[in-house]
C-alpha cells in the first residue's frame, strides 16, 4: 500500500514537472509572442476645440466597439489616452514624448500641423505611428514624414475645389485670409498654384496670428486694408475662433454685403454641424457665405452610428466629418494591429541609445524614450488598409493620399445650409452625387461644371462682379496723352481741363456699355510744347501713378510686358511715306510693262523655240524644209508669230507639237501679264520715287524722319538695325513736310492712322510699299485689372453695332488728296515673275531634242548597215562619218501614202482634186531640184 502511494505520489511529480516543461518550452519556442493583454495607444489632442471634442467622442466609441469585438484583436484590448495639448506646442511635445516612453505603438493626432512637424521627427526616430486627420497641411510629405500618415483629404484637395469654384464663377482674383502657421500658410500657397493652372490669383495675403491668438483689433487692421483694395473675393482659410471673429468684424465694417464673396475652408461647416443652431449674431455674420465640407457617402453604419452620436455625446455637441474620420482611424489602426499579431509579432519596445552625449547629466531621462521593434511594420500595415469605414471606403494610394477625395460645397443662409453641389478630383464640380460620377468615365469639361444657384451676401442672387475700383471708389486717375500735333486723336481745349477728340469719344462711348458706373477723371501727362514719350505714360500705369491710360497707344510688345491692353479699336502700322513724282508719258512707254532683262530673254527664247521646231520638223514636214533663206525666214517667221497665235505652219511630230503646245501656254501668261501692266500704265497716273518701301529705304543710308515719342524709333533702331545717327525726330506734319520738301530727310516712318492724316493736306507725298508692321490702338490698364477685359467687350460692342465707325466718320472722314488714288507705283514686270514658266519650256525643248537625237541615231544605225561596218574596220575618218550623218539627218523621210477609206461619191475629179495635184507634182519637182543642187 506504502508503494503503491509513492509510485502515485511520483507520477503527480512526474506530471506536474512535464507541464511546466511544456509551458516553458512553448514560452521559448515562440519567443514570447503570446497577444499582449492591453496595446497602448495615445491621442494629443487641444480639448477644448470643436474638432478635438467631436474626434474624443468618436475615438473613445470605436475603442468601446472594437474591444468588444474579440474577432477584431482577439482578446487584446486597445487604451487609448489623451493628452491636452491646450493649443501649445510644448505641451503637445511634452505629451508625445510621455508616450513614447511607456510602451505606446501608436499616436492618434496631433491636432494642428505646427506639431505634426515637430512629432514627426520623434516620430521617425522612435518608429512610432502618427494618424492625424486634421493635421492636413500639403507640405506634411512621405518622403520627409514617413511615419506620419492623414487619414483625411490634406488640404491640396480643398484648395483645388476652391479655385476650380473661383474659376467657375469666373473670377480672375482673390484675397487669402489665414492664421500664419504651417497649415494655413501653406494651404494658401496650394491655392495660389492651383489658382495660377486656371489663369487666377492671389491678389493679397492678409496673414494673422496662429489660432486663438489673433485680437479683434488685429483683425481690424487687415480687414480695412482689404476693404480698399479692388478685388472683392476673400477665401478664408483658419480655424473656427479665429474665423468667427473675422466674420464679425467683417459684419461690423460692412463687408458682408452685396458685391462681396466669401468662401471659407471646412472649419465653417464643423461650425455649422457641430454648435447648430448657431447664435442669432453668428448666423448674421456668415450670411451667404459659402464653405466646403468633406464628403461622406450614405451608409447603413454611418446612418447607425449617427443614430448612436445623441447618445454618445449626451447631446452637448454636433457630429461633423471628421468625427466620423476619428472612428475609422481607430478602426484602421486595430485591423493593422490584427495583422501584426496574427502573423505572431511580438509588441516589444527597444531602449533608445542614439541620444550620445545630449544627456549626460540625466535632467532629460531621454533614456526612457524606447523604439517600437515592430514600428515599421505597422506602419505597412496601417498603409495597406482596405476596409468600408462610416466615410465610406478607406484606402491609401501610393503617394498616401485618400482614395476619392471629396468636398460638399455649403451656402450659408441665416441659421440654415444649403448644399450647392460636391466637388470631386474626379470630374471636378457637378450637382451629381461623387458616388454616381465614379460610375462614369471622368469628365472634366467646362461644360459638364454645374452648380446650384447661389445667395450671396446680401441676400442678392446675381452673380457678384468680383471687384471694384480700388481706393473705395475714388476717381480713376486716367493718364491722357498731351499732345502738340495731330489734335484730331486727342487735344485739349483751350483754357479748360476737358479734352476731346477721336481717342476720348471712344472711350466714353466704351464706358457707357459697362453694366456699372466708373467714377474717372483725365489727368494730361506731357508738357505742352512736344508729344509726350508713351513708353513712360506705360511705365506710369504699370507703377500705379495712373490707373489707366487713354488716347493713341500703339500695343506693342514691350509695353504689353508692363500693362494690359483693351482691344484695338483701331488698325495701325508703320509705313514709309516719301516725296514722289508724276511719270510722264512718252512715245515709248509700251516698252515700260518688261524690264530690259525680261525683253531680253522672252525675244531669245521666241527664237530658241523655233530653232527648236525646225530641227523636229526638217526630215517630215515639208513646210521646213527648201533653200536656206528661206528656211531662216521661216524659223524667225514661226518663233515671232506664236506671239500672236498666227503661225499657219503646221507641225507633224509629235515632238514638235509638245514643244508648241508649251510654248503657246507660256505665251498667252506672257502677253496677258503685259497687257495688264500696259494698260495700268496708259490709264492710271503713275508716280515714282526712289523709296520703294522700307527695304530700300534701309539700303540707301539717307536720313530717316519719325514722330517725337513714336515707338517707331526703338522699332527701327532695334528691329531693323537703323543707325540712331540715322534718325531724326520730326514734331508735327508741318516738319514732316518741310523735311522731305528740303531733302532733310529720305522719307518719314510713321504710323498709317497718322500718315493717312498727313496726307490728305500734303499731296506731294505717297506711301511708299506696304505696312510693314501689324499693331492698333487700344487703352492700358495695370497687369490682371478686370477693367481691361470689360472694356475690350465694349469695344468689340462699338465696332458691332457701327458706333465705332461713326467716331471714325466724326474725326477722321477728311478727304485726301486726290492724287492719292494711286499710292503705290506699278511695278515692272519682272523675269523673277515668270521664271518657272521659262524653266518648263526650256526643259521641254531639251527634252525633246535629246529625244529627236536618240532616234535620228537608231535610225541611222538602222538604214546605212554598210558604213557601220565600213566604220568598224576603220575605213572612214570621223568627219566623212559625220557628214553622212548630217546627211542623213537633213534627208527628206518617206512618209506612207495613206488612202482614204471614204469612197468617192463622184468618179470626176473635181477642181479642187486637179488643184491638189497639181501642188503634189510641184512639190516633188521641188524636192528632187533641191536633193540634187544643195542640201536643204
Amino acid at each position: 500500500m506504502l508503494g503503491s502511494n509513492s509510485i502515485s505520489i511520483t507520477m503527480v511529480k512526474l506530471v506536474l514537472l512535464l507541464s511546466i516543461f511544456i509551458v516553458c518550452y512553448g514560452e521559448v519556442s515562440s519567443g514570447g509572442t503570446s497577444r499582449p493583454k492591453v496595446v497602448n495607444i495615445g491621442a494629443i489632442f487641444t480639448l477644448s476645440t470643436i474638432n478635438a471634442r467631436v474626434s474624443k467622442i468618436a475615438i473613445e466609441a470605436a475603442e468601446r466597439d472594437v474591444n468588444s469585438d474579440e474577432s477584431i484583436l482577439g482578446g487584446t484590448k486597445l487604451s487609448i489616452s489623451f493628452h491636452d495639448s491646450n493649443f501649445s506646442g510644448f505641451l503637445g511635445i511634452i505629451g508625445a514624448l510621455r508616450y513614447m516612453g511607456s510602451d505606446t505603438v501608436a499616436i492618434i493626432g496631433p491636432q494642428n500641423s505646427v506639431m505634426a512637424h515637430v512629432l514627426s521627427h520623434l516620430a521617425n526616430e522612435l518608429h512610432v505611428p502618427l494618424l492625424s486627420f486634421t493635421a492636413l497641411d500639403p507640405s506634411l510629405t512621405p518622403l520627409q514624414y514617413p511615419y506620419f500618415v492623414q487619414t483625411a483629404p490634406n488640404d491640396q484637395y480643398q484648395m483645388a475645389a476652391i479655385a476650380e469654384m473661383v474659376s467657375y464663377f469666373g473670377w480672375s482674383e482673390v484675397i487669402a485670409i489665414f492664421s500664419d502657421d504651417d497649415q494655413s500658410r501653406n494651404g494658401v500657397t496650394s491655392l495660389g498654384d492651383r489658382l495660377a493652372e486656371r489663369g487666377c490669383k492671389i491678389s493679397y495675403k492678409a496673414a494673422l496670428p496662429p489660432d486663438p491668438k489673433a485680437t479683434r483689433n488685429e483683425v481690424k487692421d487687415q480687414l480695412v486694408k482689404i476693404r480698399l483694395m479692388e478685388s472683392r473675393i476673400i477665401v478664408l482659410h483658419t480655424f473656427s475662433k479665429t474665423g468667427l471673429k473675422v466674420f464679425d468684424v467683417a459684419q461690423e465694417l460692412g463687408m458682408m454685403e452685396k458685391g462681396y464673396v466669401w468662401i471659407a475652408s471646412s472649419w465653417l461647416s464643423t461650425v455649422l454641424d457641430s454648435t447648430s443652431p448657431v447664435s442669432p449674431k453668428i448666423a448674421n455674420s456668415i450670411e451667404g457665405a459659402l464653405t466646403l465640407r468633406p464628403h461622406t457617402p450614405n451608409s447603413k453604419r454611418k446612418r447607425d452610428f449617427i443614430s448612436r452620436w445623441d447618445k454618445l455625446s449626451d447631446g452637448t455637441i454636433g457630429l461633423n466629418p471628421y468625427g466620423l474620420y476619428a472612428y475609422d482611424t481607430v478602426w484602421a489602426l486595430a485591423h493593422a494591429l490584427r495583422l501584426l499579431l496574427d502573423k505572431g509579432v511580438n509588441i516589444s519596445f527597444s531602449k533608445y541609445t542614439n541620444s550620445g552625449n545630449l544627456d549626460a547629466g540625466g535632467t532629460m531621462n531621454l533614456e526612457e524614450l524606447s523604439i517600437f521593434d515592430a514600428g515599421e511594420q505597422l506602419l505597412k500595415n496601417i498603409l495597406a488598409t482596405n476596409m468600408a469605414g462610416l466615410t465610406g471606403p478607406l484606402r491609401f494610394r501610393p503617394d498616401r493620399a485618400i482614395i476619392n477625395p471629396a468636398f460638399e460645397i455649403i451656402n450659408v443662409i441665416g441659421n440654415e445650409y444649403k448644399k450647392i453641389g460636391y466637388w470631386t478630383n474626379y470630374s471636378g464640380l457637378s450637382v451629381v452625387s461623387p458616388e454616381t460620377l465614379y460610375a462614369k468615365p471622368p469628365n472634366r469639361s467646362v461644360s459638364n461644371q454645374h452648380l446650384d444657384n447661389v445667395i450671396w451676401p446680401g441676400g442678392t442672387t446675381d452673380k457678384p462682379r468680383g471687384w471694384v475700383f480700388p481706393n473705395n471708389g475714388e476717381k480713376l486717375r486716367i493718364g491722357v496723352p498731351y499732345r502738340v500735333s495731330y489734335r484730331d486723336f486727342i487735344s485739349q481745349v483751350n483754357g479748360t481741363d476737358v479734352v476731346q477728340g477721336y481717342c476720348i469719344d471712344v472711350f466714353l462711348a466704351a464706358i457707357k456699355l459697362l453694366p456699372y458706373a466708373v467714377p474717372y477723371k483725365f489727368i494730361l501727362f506731357g508738357d505742352g510744347q512736344q508729344n509726350p514719350n508713351y513708353q513712360d505714360l506705360a511705365n506710369m500705369v504699370a507703377s500705379g501713378e495712373f490707373d489707366a491710360a487713354v488716347g493713341d497707344i500703339t500695343i506693342v510688345t514691350n509695353r504689353t510686358r508692363i500693362v494690359d491692353f483693351t482691344q484695338p479699336y483701331i488698325e495701325s502700322g508703320l509705313v514709309v511715306v516719301a516725296p514722289v513724282r508724276k511719270l510722264s508719258s512718252s512715245a515709248w512707254a509700251f516698252l515700260r510693262p518688261f524690264t530690259p532683262i525680261m525683253w531680253a530673254v522672252t525675244s531669245s527664247f521666241f527664237l530658241i523655240v523655233g530653232v527648236v521646231v525646225w530641227i523636229l520638223e526638217h526630215r517630215k514636214n515639208d513646210e521646213f524644209r527648201g533653200p536656206p533663206k528661206n528656211q531662216i525666214i521661216t524659223v524667225l517667221w514661226f518663233g515671232f508669230s506664236t506671239l500672236f497665235f498666227a503661225h499657219r505652219e503646221n507641225t507633224v511630230t509629235t515632238l514638235g507639237r509638245i514643244v508648241v503646245l508649251i510654248w503657246l501656254f507660256v505665251v498667252l501668261i506672257i502677253s496677258s501679264s503685259y497687257t495688264a501692266s500696259l494698260t495700268s500704265i496708259l490709264t492710271v497716273e503713275q508716280l515714282i520715287s526712289p523709296i520703294n518701301g522700307i527695304d530700300s529705304l534701309i539700303m540707301n543710308n539717307e536720313p530717316i524722319g519719325y514722330q517725337v515719342g513714336s515707338f517707331a524709333q526703338n522699332y527701327l533702331s532695334e528691329e531693323l538695325d537703323v543707325p540712331k545717327s540715322r534718325l531724326l525726330a520730326l514734331g508735327s506734319p508741318e516738319e514732316y513736310a518741310t523735311a522731305l520738301e528740303q531733302g532733310i530727310v529720305a522719307a518719314v516712318v510713321d504710323e498709317l492712322s497718322y500718315i493717312e492724316r498727313f496726307l490728305s493736306n500734303y499731296c506731294k507725298f505717297s506711301i511708299r510699299g506696304n505696312q510693314f508692321t501689324r499693331s492698333g490702338w487700344g487703352f492700358a490698364f495695370p497687369k490682371d485689372s478686370p477693367l481691361a477685359i470689360d472694356m475690350s467687350t465694349a469695344i468689340l460692342a462699338l465696332s458691332e453695332n457701327g458706333e465705332l465707325q461713326k467716331i471714325h466718320n466724326k474725326w477722321l472722314s477728311r478727304k485726301a488728296c486726290d492724287s492719292q488714288g494711286s499710292n503705290l507705283p506699278s511695278e515692272q514686270l519682272q523675269l523673277q515673275s515668270f521664271w518657272g514658266l521659262f524653266l518648263i519650256c526650256g526643259s521641254v525643248c531639251v527634252f525633246a531634242l535629246l529625244m529627236h537625237m536618240c532616234l535620228m541615231m537608231r535610225k541611222f544605225s538602222q538604214q546605212t548597215p554598210g558604213v557601220s561596218e565600213l566604220s568598224r574596220h576603220g575605213s572612214s575618218t570621223p568627219s566623212e562619218r559625220l557628214q553622212t550623218f548630217m546627211s542623213f539627218i537633213d534627208k527628206k523621210e518617206d512618209q506612207p501614202v495613206k488612202r482614204s477609206k471614204r469612197k468617192r461619191k463622184d468618179t470626176l475629179p473635181s477642181v479642187y482634186e486637179k488643184e491638189d495635184e497639181y501642188i503634189n507634182i510641184s512639190k516633188r519637182t521641188h524636192m528632187g531640184t533641191s536633193q540634187n543642187g544643195y542640201s536643204g
